[in-house]
C-alpha cells in the first residue's frame, strides 16, 4: 500500500471514531487522606472531550489523501 492510501485510511477510522464516542474517558486515584497508616483515595472519573469537528477534519483529510493517491498512480 502507498503512504498516501495508508495514512487515508487511519484517519478515515480515527474520524468515525471520533464521531462514535465523542471522547475519551478514563479514571485516575489521587490521595484524599493520609494520615499516618491511614491512607484513602478517590478513584475520579475524567473525560477528555473530542469535538465533532475533529472528527470532521481527520474524516474530510482521510478522503482527500485517498483521492491523491489513487490521482498519482
Amino acid at each position: 500500500m502507498k503512504t498516501y492510501t495508508l495514512l487515508g485510511i487511519i484517519l478515515i477510522v480515527v474520524g468515525i471514531v471520533a464521531f462514535a464516542y465523542q471522547g475519551i474517558t478514563y479514571t485516575t486515584r489521587e490521595k484524599v487522606v493520609d494520615l499516618g497508616p491511614v491512607h484513602l483515595t478517590a478513584e475520579k472519573t475524567r473525560t477528555l472531550p473530542l469535538p465533532p469537528i475533529a472528527g470532521a477534519l481527520a474524516l474530510v483529510g482521510g478522503i482527500l489523501l485517498l483521492i491523491t493517491g489513487r490521482k498519482k498512480a
